[in-house]
């Protein structure tokens, strides 16, 4: 996207990808996990760069658009590449959460289906959670330091020690 070739962007790609296979890791077959990686390292991209400045995010680390969408984008796609017609081992008799018409029969729709609504229950108790953690926070000891502090820099003000030489 710059001209070169960065560390940083390789780590976060090679990263994207391990987060979007780790929810399918045992439901897929090699040439799905493939997809699902390489998918994962465009949709990482797009977290960090597209989606970040679309809600103004201050995402200083890139967490959201590296383990969030990607992680979102796996869980997703588990239910594509978990068919054995692309190489997955299909469903488990006794899964509470399969998505089947008949014992022997996968309907990829149902279990993407299944795998969404997983991630949007996912998604809504996480905020739901963090709401709450974040009032709780906010309310006893605050979110931020203040700005005299922030500038100073917290390894003195809060710790009482320098970490770099300047």
């Amino acid at each position: 996207m710059r001209g070169k070739a960065s560390m940083l962007g390789a780590a976060s790609g090679a990263v994207a990808g391990l987060v979007a296979i780790t929810p399918a890791c045992g439901n897929v077959g090699v040439g799905g996990a493939l997809v699902i990686g390489f998918v994962s390292g465009f949709a990482g991209l797009w977290g960090v760069n597209g989606l970040k400045k679309i809600l103004g995010a201050d995402d200083t680390l890139d967490v959201f658009g590296v383990h969030g969408v990607c992680g979102i984008l796996g869980a997703i796609l588990t239910g594509v590449f978990n068919s054995p017609n692309l190489g997955g081992p299909s469903a488990v008799a006794d899964w509470t959460t399969v998505a089947m018409i008949a014992p022997d029969a996968y309907v990829i729709g149902n279990q993407v289906w299944t795998q969404t609504k997983a991630v949007l229950i996912t998604v809504v108790w996480s905020g739901v959670v963090s709401l709450i953690a974040y009032k709780i926070v906010d309310m006893t000891i605050g979110l931020r330091v203040n700005e005299e502090d922030e500038r100073e820099g917290l390894d003195i003000t809060s710790h009482g020690e320098t970490a770099y030489s300047r």
